[in-house]
């Protein structure tokens, strides 16, 4: 199940990530993100030790694009925002809401002088973010899905919005598909789902670095049978270095473990089966793991916890249902550096 084979990717690249011997610096790792037009199954960032502690400082909630073009071009000293922030593509009433986001969360000084208001930075927003890395999750890989999965990795390589481009799929599967039709840039890893925590992953071909910080090519559309002609467009590299930033923070608010937000861990036949290194969730009704999309409201095997499972101040405070997102939230939080003093 690609779902399961999903979390085991994730959890194996929090822990093991460069898949070499020697370990690089700390890790960012989410899972289903991206932009508008491509959503990767998994995404590792790569961090600057020191940029990632003070990036702490902003708190554990992902800043938006809106916010982080407040925090990012906020002055040292006080100023009028719109003399302090770079003009923007909408109206400034927008960028003035930002603003007020901003202070809110406690990200920025906010004032009103004359009638304007002002504002001055907290902390320099640091250069946390060092390289960012995509893995598309293929656990049944057979030729048609090679094939198919080729195509997507071109307009990856093409448009170079991430460093490198892999493929997880499971050691068991048959690659070579993948390596006579794929692309030389992407490479191939398998993982074992099935990992109790030691390093359980191959690297079955190395990828090649992509030019991230130049011009990238967005391709719209592929000739068919009628050998039409491609369509395609250019990314500037200021685009992608915004993209990759706003990337990075949805990947440092939401980490990987975010699945429980869409599934009922309040249900009575929730559970989560530690026994591999990534526990994994478990429909007691079903007699298997679920699918984050199985697992939701309309499930007609769906039933609450009863009011004796519940602990300290039900029906507010909850039962195991609220100890397993604790458990997350928790692991989710080891995970990220305390700001520093």
């Amino acid at each position: 199940m690609e779902f399961g084979f999903e979390l085991a990717v994730c959890g194996w690249a929090e822990r093991h990530w460069p898949p070499t011997d020697t370990r690089a610096g700390p890790v960012v790792v989410a899972r289903q993100l991206g932009t508008r037009h491509r959503r990767w199954d998994t995404v590792v960032v790569e961090c600057d030790p020191a940029g990632l502690a003070e990036r702490a400082r902003f708190g554990a909630d992902p800043l938006d694009s809106d916010l982080l073009g407040v925090v990012r071009h906020a002055p040292a000293e006080w100023a009028w925002y719109r003399a302090a922030l770079p003009e923007p593509e909408y109206p400034w009433r927008y960028v003035r809401a930002a603003v007020n986001r901003a202070a809110e969360r406690g990200l920025v000084e906010r004032r009103t002088r004359g009638g304007r208001v002002e504002l001055r930075r907290r902390w320099p927003y640091p250069d946390w973010v060092e390289r960012v890395v995509a893995i598309e999750n293929k656990p049944d890989l057979d030729a048609s899905a090679a094939r198919d999965l080729a195509r997507q990795l071109r307009q990856d390589i093409a448009l170079a919005l991430a460093d490198e481009v892999w493929v997880g799929t499971r050691p068991d599967q048959e690659t070579a598909a993948l390596l006579t039709d794929g692309p030389v840039e992407a490479g191939i890893l398998t993982v074992d789902p099935t990992d109790r925590g030691s390093s359980a992953a191959t690297v079955v071909w190395q990828p090649r670095s992509l030019p991230a910080a130049e011009t990238g090519t967005r391709i719209l559309d592929r000739p068919g049978d009628d050998a039409s002609a491609w369509r395609f467009e250019y990314a500037d590299p200021g685009w992608k270095a915004d993209k990759r930033l706003e990337i990075a923070e949805r990947a440092y608010g939401r980490g990987w473990r975010s699945y429980i937000d869409s599934m009922r861990q309040d249900c009575r036949g929730f559970e989560l089966q530690p026994e591999t290194a990534v526990a994994r969730p478990f429909c007691a009704a079903k007699g298997r793991h679920q699918t984050s999309r199985e697992c939701s409201g309309d499930c007609p095997e769906f039933e609450p916890e009863p009011p004796a499972w519940r602990q300290r101040g039900w029906p507010i405070e909850g039962g195991p249902g609220s100890a397993v997102r604790e458990l997350l939230d928790d692991q989710r939080a080891r995970h990220r550096p305390d700001p520093p003093d």
